[in-house]
């Protein structure tokens, strides 16, 4: 299973951070058309964000539904979330967050562009100022 591989990747850090990792994942998920290897390496670059900015003792949750005809991937950290004024251009250029360079440039830049190419985009979701929340949704294989 996909998701279980990427969290396997991401569990000796978040345990010595103390961060708890969070998989929601609905019963019986429909496959989709994707490119196995690029969806891994967006979610990896997602959850390294999340773990770089959750503090000790915070957590990071993927939950994957579907709906409609797509399978929708959310995944949320309950860090510092990131500035109204730096939203614009998250997935275009490097940010810093409370002076500390938020490397939000090339991870965010190439999950941005990997989805491109299975023609999906990913959107920053409001989260009334606590942590930061991402979504993506993948189209399902047609039956």
């Amino acid at each position: 299973d996909l998701v279980q591989d990427v969290f396997q990747k991401f569990e000796l850090a978040a345990e010595s951070r103390h961060i708890a990792l969070q998989a929601d994942l609905a019963p019986q998920l429909p496959a989709v058309r994707a490119d196995l290897g690029m969806i891994e390496r967006v979610l990896s670059n997602l959850l390294d964000n999340a773990l770089r900015y959750t503090p000790e003792g915070g957590a990071i949750r993927i939950a994957i539904r579907a709906v409609g005809q797509e399978l929708e991937v959310t995944i949320s950290d309950s860090g510092p979330g990131i500035p109204p004024e730096l939203r614009e251009g998250l997935f275009r250029r490097p940010f810093t967050v409370g002076g500390a360079r938020r490397d939000g440039g090339l991870g965010l830049r190439i999950v941005h562009q990997m989805l491109e190419l299975h023609g999906v985009s990913i959107h920053l979701v409001e989260s009334g100022g606590q942590g930061t929340t991402f979504r993506f949704s993948l189209p399902r294989t047609p039956a």
